[in-house]
Parts: structure tokens; sequence; C-alpha cells
């Protein structure tokens, strides 16, 4: 079997085997396939595609190039969720005590943020001490006694994924559906769970801009989880906003306790609540999702997510003096953008938000970057708010870094017009 001739075979549109898709990871991984070969096959699938059989047998191989990691220690239907990356999302730190204060197994690895997007381990870091580093062993112990754990992946996951990716950065192929789609997936499978509820994003603040975009990779991804033996759902979610209203490490933390507390905002609220009656269904904890939707709720209101994510935090070595006092991750100097005429929150550039929250230290330009975890943005409307002028529009949370630049930023990415408009936050559930 020859390189040159898998190349030539996806440049003409033929579908390659599995066996074919096996060899060229394989091959690549150990070094014997040159970058510009693989640079070829991957410009090749970026014009021809790829159908679901190739998408999964390419998501299997990657990751099959590293370690996979065996659950069935853990007693019970183990769930996870991935999300597409979005501004404010810290669906994670509110979904996983949820679903684990009704009975789930939440075993979950995350990654970090980079470019406008913020990464859960990030969050995580803000609390003062919180071991995000786990052996296979003390992970499946975590969740075994506790019902949830939140890890970082470990660096021998999918190795075939990491190379692939960085050529996709310097070869203009990131953004074909197929390859992201493995990407993904390669990762979710070598994680372990049973049961995955995936949050596509679309809009100004998602990689995926329209509906029809993130359903196209929502079926794709869904179709290679299938296939691969897990219970899959995508749930189409926008990112036309902020998910919430705080974006930035300690500050997504604090919301996070916030919402477990009942005080939560009702976007977010929302959503972990969808995909958490699609985990525990699957799980088979409720029979419908009526009942699992009524259930969630009522963790955030009597105490069990809460005191779920407190255990978390002891179990996993956090302060938890932080959470019992959460105006703690509130540090930072504060400055106020107010509204300077009146009329309603047409849209926001969500992009340009979490873009501001960078440019004061609270994301990355580099894998290599150091956050500073107090800082960020609040914005205080949400599209469709009426707005007198002088009304607060969004507070910084800043040390000094970046402020100017920030408020520019950030004046320009909330449109105020005089119609009054709405976003419909969960837009195609997919299965």
């Amino acid at each position: 079997m020859l390189m040159v001739d898998l190349i030539l075979k996806k440049r003409a549109g033929e579908v390659l085997s599995k066996e074919e898709i096996n060899f060229m990871i394989n091959e690549y991984v150990k070094g014997n396939i040159p970058d510009y070969q693989m640079s070829a096959f991957l410009m090749a699938v970026y014009f021809q595609g790829m159908n679901e059989h190739e998408s999964t047998a390419l998501a299997i191989a990657m990751r099959d190039s590293g370690k996979v990691y065996d659950l069935s220690k853990i007693k019970g239907i183990k769930v996870d969720k991935h999300s597409t990356g979005g501004v404010g999302d810290k669906v994670t730190l509110v979904l996983g005590p949820m679903v684990a204060a009704v009975g789930a197994k939440f075993a979950k690895m995350s990654g970090r943020g980079l470019g406008h997007t913020g990464g859960t381990l990030d969050k995580l870091e803000a609390i003062k001490g919180f071991k995000l580093e786990q052996s296979e062993e003390d992970f499946i112990d975590l969740v075994s006694k506790h019902g949830l754990a939140v890890i970082g992946q470990s660096a021998d996951i999918t190795p075939a994924d990491k190379l692939l990716y960085a050529l996709r950065d310097v070869t203009g192929t990131v953004d074909s559906v197929p390859l992201i789609a493995s990407s993904i997936m390669s990762k979710k499978l070598a994680s372990g769970s049973d049961v995955i509820v995936l949050d596509v994003k679309y809009g100004s603040g998602a990689f995926m801009h329209t509906v029809k975009d993130a359903e196209k990779l929502a079926e794709v991804m869904v179709k290679i989880g299938n296939l691969a033996g897990k219970k899959m759902t995508a749930i189409i979610t926008s990112m036309d906003e902020p998910l919430g209203h705080k974006i930035g490490n300690g500050l997504e933390v604090y919301e996070s306790i916030e919402t477990l507390s009942g005080k939560g905002p009702e976007d977010l609220v929302t959503v972990c609540v969808e995909i958490g009656a699609y985990l525990t269904v699957d799980a088979k904890i409720f029979k419908t999702l009526d009942e699992a939707r009524i259930e969630l709720k009522k963790t955030l209101t009597d105490g069990r997510a809460l005191n779920k994510f407190r255990e978390m935090v002891i179990a996993q070595k956090g302060d938890i003096k932080m959470i019992d006092n959460p105006k703690s991750f509130l540090t930072a100097k504060t400055h106020q953008i107010y509204a300077s005429e009146p009329g309603y929150v047409e849209s926001f550039l969500t992009t340009e938000i979490g873009t501001a929250a960078r440019l004061l230290g609270a994301g990355r330009l580099t894998k290599d970057d150091i956050l500073d975890l107090d800082v960020g943005v609040e914005v205080n409307k949400k599209i469709g708010d009426k707005v007198e002028k002088g009304d607060l529009l969004a507070t910084i949370y800043h040390n000094d870094k970046g402020l100017e630049e920030a408020v520019k930023v950030l004046t320009n990415a909330i449109k105020i017009g005089q119609s009054k408009k709405g976003v419909k936050l969960i837009a195609k559930v997919i299965r």
C-alpha cells in the first residue's frame, strides 16, 4: 500500500476503506509518511469530503493511535458532553454536578481555551489547588465515589489527532466538516464514556455561523459516535450572545456557583437542563425527558447540585473556602460601560466580546500564554432587552492590562437599535 495511491484515490472522490485509513494513520504517526503527503491528502479531503464510514474509520484510527480509557470498573452508564466552543460557556461546571446529583456518572476530560473561547481547565484553575492532572486509576476512583470528575486530557490520548491538527492549521484545511468531526470524536471515543451529548454552537461567537452549518457538523459527529457504539445526541445551541453574563475564568466559576445555588441566568440553566435531560434519559436514570428536566431543575434549588460541586472541589484538592465565599473570585478592578442612546439590544459581536476578555488577559493568543484568572467581562444586558441612555451595558474586570483597547472592542460589540429581537437558544436536536 502506497500513500500516493491513497492521495490519488481520494483526489478522484473515491471512498477509502477502513484498512487504507488505518494504514495511513499508523504510518504517519510512526513517521513513515512525510508531512507533504499528508498535507496533500488533507487537501483532497477538504475538496472531496468523506462519507460517514470513512469519517468513523478516521476517528477510530486516531483514537487507537494512543491511550484509550477503560471505564468499565465504574458501575453504571458513564456520561460525557462536549461543546464546540463559545463565549461564557461554563456548562460543564454546572451540568456535571446536576447530573451527578441525580445518580449519573459524569466522566469528563476537558481542554484549555485558545483564542476567544474559554477552556474548562482554565476556569477550574481559578479555584486554588484544584488538581486537574489525575491518573486513569484516580479518575475512575473519583467518578466511582463522587459521581463526577473533571480532569485534563492525558498527553498520550490521540497523538495522531494532535499531529493532524497542527498540519491542518498551516495548510488551510481546518474548516473541513469530516476532519473537524473525526478530530472531536476521536477524543470523545478515547475518553471511554457510553453516552455523549454534543453541544454544537452556531452564531456570531461560534465556529459555525449558521444553524445549517452546525447541523452538518452535528450529523456527522452523531453518525460517527453511533457507528462506534456510543449513544449520541447533538443539541444545536445559539452563540449569538454570550452564555450567561460573565466571561473570564474566575468570573465564570462565580456565575456557576450562583447557578448551582438557584440564582443563575435563564439561558445557562436552559442549556444545562436540556443537555442533562438527554444524558440522564440515555443513562436510564429517567424514563422521559420531561421527568428529567423537572428533577434536574430541582437540584439547583434544593442544594443537591451545589453540594456535588463542593464534593468535587474537595475531592480534587481545591480550596473549598473559595466556593463558600464566591466573592473571592471578584478581586479585579472594575470599569463600567454605559449606553449612549436608548433603544433595544439588537445584537452582539460575540467573538469580539471574547476578544475583549482576551485582551485583558483572560484568554490566550498562544498555547504558552499565562492567563490572569481574575479578569474578564460581564455583559449586563441580553438581546431584546430595553435600554435607556445611561443604563449599564457591561462591566470590565481588569488588572490594568489591555483596558483601553478592551473598552473600544466591547463598546463596538454591543449593538443598540430600535427593533426588539430575540434569540432562539436551542435550534435543533439531532439523534
